[in-house]
């Protein structure tokens, strides 16, 4: 009788341990994000596949190709267990740094508008910085595993993330992508400041990064920039043309937008209007709303991805909670960049929109990086239902 009923115990766990719930405060935000950039990819870029002489719809084919892609690869990914991204990490930072040198091999790099930040795969560009993020993320948290009680102490022990982050700084300003490098910057520090680190740690890596980025912004575009965007209409029709256009479509928004389709910035006024300026196009056909249910998306989706960061954390999963702390840093950052380029309080910067904007190394990096996001969360809710089968029954213990 006792070995049938730790049979059935066992089998109880065992059927317990396959009830995963999917997480809805995860899924659905995902989804209505990438719902509405398959929309605004759709609006923005109509003029500018005609003007290329493509079918009207080529821009938007392209990105349903690429968000399927990526949910194939968050799938694969969703099964690989976060041991194994552990066990992998130590080198990612090395290879990361490799990958990145690529774009400057002749016949591997490919430069568009001057910058050299693909590299070709035969029938398509591939933007190695966003695969960067995510290893970069990855070797983040297992540095900050095997470092844990020296980083909150220790003060080259928190330094040494942010100088190799430097380093990966460095290729990218020969690119030149200043974005991406402030981006990867701050998920290092943020990813440091989480793991306990003393804010006077902190407060002097900040005070040596900032002349780094000082000195890069003297560049004489990137010092263009600057300029105009502290005043863009003193050059509305040169260095302030981008930002004129997009405040004059926010502006053109108003509360509930001109309606879907009807912008007139993206009609050749607003450069890049279904990449990096696809914010704009979205508040100038939907609106303040359409902007506050954007945001709120965001909020949504960034918040439940520390949460399951916390989650993790609690019980002891100290790598999976930094991963995703990572990946909610990365998100986050990027759409707040992106959007604030986009309002005119940040300067511009290349970066795009996370899930809305076409563009497709950023989309499959995106959801891949979810997809391991959501592995962490199936893993949280497999093993505590183990937990609860494993322990013993003692209702019919006498006393």
């Amino acid at each position: 009788m006792k070995t049938t009923g730790t049979k059935k115990q066992a089998y109880r766990g065992s059927r317990i341990n396959h009830a995963v719930k999917i997480d809805a405060w995860l899924v659905v935000p995902s989804l209505l994000l990438l719902a509405s950039g398959l929309v605004m990819v759709g609006s923005a870029s109509i003029a500018v596949a005609e003007s290329n002489g493509v079918s009207s719809y080529y821009y938007l084919l392209r990105h349903l190709i690429y968000i399927l892609l990526g949910l194939g690869l968050a799938s694969a990914f969703r099964v690989v267990p976060i041991a194994f991204l552990e066990r992998i990490s130590r080198p990612l930072m090395w290879l990361s740094a490799l990958v990145l040198l690529l774009v400057f091999i002749p016949g591997i790099g490919k430069t568009v508008n001057g910058s050299a930040r693909w590299i070709s795969l035969g029938f398509v560009n591939f933007q190695v910085v966003e695969a960067v993020k995510v290893m970069v993320i990855i070797y983040m948290a297992g540095y900050l595993v095997r470092k844990a009680e020296l980083v909150k102490v220790r003060f080259f022990d928190t330094l040494k993330p942010l100088m190799l982050a430097a380093m990966l700084t460095a290729i990218l300003l020969m690119q030149p992508d200043m974005g991406s490098a402030a981006v990867i910057t701050a998920i290092v520090g943020g990813m440091v400041w989480l793991a306990g680190a003393a804010w006077r740690h902190i407060i002097m890596l900040g005070m040596l990064a900032l002349p780094v980025f000082g000195v890069a912004a003297m560049e004489p575009y990137r010092l263009k920039r600057i300029v105009s965007f502290m005043n863009p209409w003193a050059d509305p029709f040169a260095s302030g043309f981008q930002l004129t256009q997009a405040l004059i479509a926010v502006g053109r928004g108003e509360i509930f937008g001109v309606g879907l389709g009807a912008s007139i910035q993206k009609l050749f006024y607003l450069p890049e209007a279904h990449t990096d300026f696809i914010f704009a196009v979205l508040a100038e056909e939907f609106g303040l709303l359409g902007v506050i249910f954007i945001l709120s998306l965001y909020m949504l989706l960034v918040t439940r991805i520390m949460i399951v960061g916390l989650m993790a954390h609690r019980i002891g999963r100290h790598f999976a909670g930094n991963v995703a702390y990572g990946i909610g840093l990365w998100i986050g950052l990027q759409a707040l960049v992106s959007i604030g380029v986009n309002l005119g309080v940040l300067p511009t910067k290349g970066l795009t929109l996370p899930l809305i904007s076409s563009g497709g190394s950023s989309v499959l990096m995106t959801l891949l990086a979810l997809g391991i996001v959501f592995r962490i969360r199936y893993e949280l809710d497999r093993d505590k239902p183990m937990k609860v089968a494993r322990m013993p029954n003692t209702a019919g213990v006498s006393r």
